[in-house]
């Protein structure tokens, strides 16, 4: 069998090296083809986790289910010709957050065919986030063993579909929901607090006590991490970067547990220190998503100022104007992240509530006619290297060719802001050792 990612980041500690996984989590189409490009040519592996609101068994936000999402990383790989190990597909809070308002055993039945669809599609890592509190329930959150019992069950069922499907592979756990609000939120000004290191040492003995006394050990020894909150954060116009002082005794607490891993959400923005020092502390998972369509709004939109300023389209850019009157009529998506109607913020926020709306269909249609009529054009580089600085200046633009497709320039902007987290989770490769680019 070929190599498994999760037994790599295992034999990494044992050797006292730093490794990690970063993890994408997004559906754009555009995202996940240069993420899995990126995995083809660099040899290095790639986890791509979609949440409970995007994508479940009722279609979410995305309107697909677990087994589309698969279909659409499965298409990717056997178009980029990358091994299926090297692509993991997970499951993100994996729980019953959209049935939160059902009466509790119904929220509870759809959150167990949740889990089971994930793991039926394939999904190898799985988040169980029984943490919020359902109809029937008192108090805002549940009490600890009640979240924890909860999320004993959703392990049991994808145990149950693991053993049905016949998979090769059985599923490895992660548990824990210490977290920002997703896509970032307005956070005070000392920002989050980090875990204290005994909160989670309680946390990890509860759920093992808990898995055990289910009849779960044997999954619990595939329990690989715990989300916890390292003392990130990032609203529409800010962000809280990672302390190792403050996390110290955290990241101490770790050693009590030399069979899990640490999990960070909303590492988005963070510097590549920052990064690099989230994976030594043991946050060996990374999540980044509106970092990445945040990098795929500012190529879209430079595009669009490269081909007014051509001559090739209007004279004024229609995309960003497309895109807020999008969002102007429908709040759904950033009411409580963006001020109301604020143009500037709503086009260029942090929290990137933008990703929501590029389905629409007249915004859809205007990325089509923006990539179909740029190309096969001649693009002087240093019209390039003015609108889309991801590329490396002049001389990325040189190095892509004056004839670049677009697309090939969208995915390109995408593609520096993975090789930030790949550095920081394969530190070695990133010096210039194993997974150097196969296509140099």
């Amino acid at each position: 069998m070929s190599r498994d990612p999760f037994e790599e980041l295992a034999e990494a500690r044992s050797r006292g090296l730093p490794r990690g996984l970063y993890s994408v989590c997004s559906s754009h189409p555009l995202v996940l083809e240069a993420a899995v490009r990126r995995a083809a040519r660099r040899g290095l592996p790639l986890l791509v986790e979609a949440t409970a609101n995007q994508v479940n068994q009722e279609g979410g936000y995305t309107g697909m289910a677990p087994a589309d999402f698969s279909a659409r990383l499965a298409a990717l790989r056997d178009a980029y010709r990358v091994p299926e190990e090297l692509v993991v597909f997970g499951g993100d809070h994996l729980g019953p957050f959209p049935w939160r308002g059902l009466p509790a055993a119904e929220a509870m039945a759809r959150a167990e065919a949740l889990v089971r669809a994930f793991v039926a599609a394939g999904a190898r890592k799985i988040h169980l986030d029984a943490s919020m509190a359902l109809g029937g329930d008192t108090g805002p959150v549940p009490a600890p063993e009640l979240a924890a019992a909860r999320a004993a069950r959703l392990c049991a069922a994808a145990e149950a579909e693991a053993r049905a499907s016949g998979r090769s592979r059985a599923p490895v756990y992660v548990i824990g929901t210490e977290v920002p609000v997703p896509g970032g939120a307005r956070g005070g000004e000392g920002g989050p607090v980090p875990t204290e290191g005994r909160a989670f040492a309680e946390t990890a003995a509860l759920h093992e006590a808990t898995f055990r006394e289910a009849g779960l050990g044997e999954a619990w020894e595939r329990v690989i991490a715990a989300v916890v909150q390292p003392g990130v954060e990032f609203d529409s116009e800010g962000l809280h970067p990672y302390r190792r002082d403050r996390a110290a005794g955290l990241a101490a607490a770790l050693r009590g547990r030399p069979g899990l891993f640490f999990e960070g959400h909303s590492t988005d923005y963070q510097s590549d220190e920052a990064l690099r020092e989230l994976v030594e502390d043991g946050f060996a998972f990374l999540k980044v998503g509106p970092a990445l369509t945040f990098a795929l709004r500012e190529a879209l939109f430079g595009l669009a100022a490269i081909e007014a300023e051509l001559g090739r389209g209007p004279r004024r850019p229609r995309l960003p104007e497309l895109l807020g009157d999008a969002m102007r009529e429908d709040d759904s998506h950033w009411r409580g992240y963006c001020r109301s109607g604020d143009p500037m913020e709503l086009s260029y926020s942090l929290s990137d509530r933008s990703r929501y709306y590029w389905e629409r269909p007249a915004v859809a249609a205007e990325v089509e006619r923006l990539l179909a009529a740029l190309e096969g054009e001649d693009l002087p580089p240093g019209l390039v290297s003015q609108h889309l600085p991801r590329l490396g200046g002049a001389q990325g633009a040189l190095a892509l060719g004056r004839r670049a497709s677009p697309r090939e320039l969208v995915m390109a902007s995408v593609d520096a802001e993975l090789a930030r987290y790949e550095a920081a989770c394969f530190p070695a490769q990133a010096r210039g050792g194993e997974g150097e680019d196969r296509t140099a």
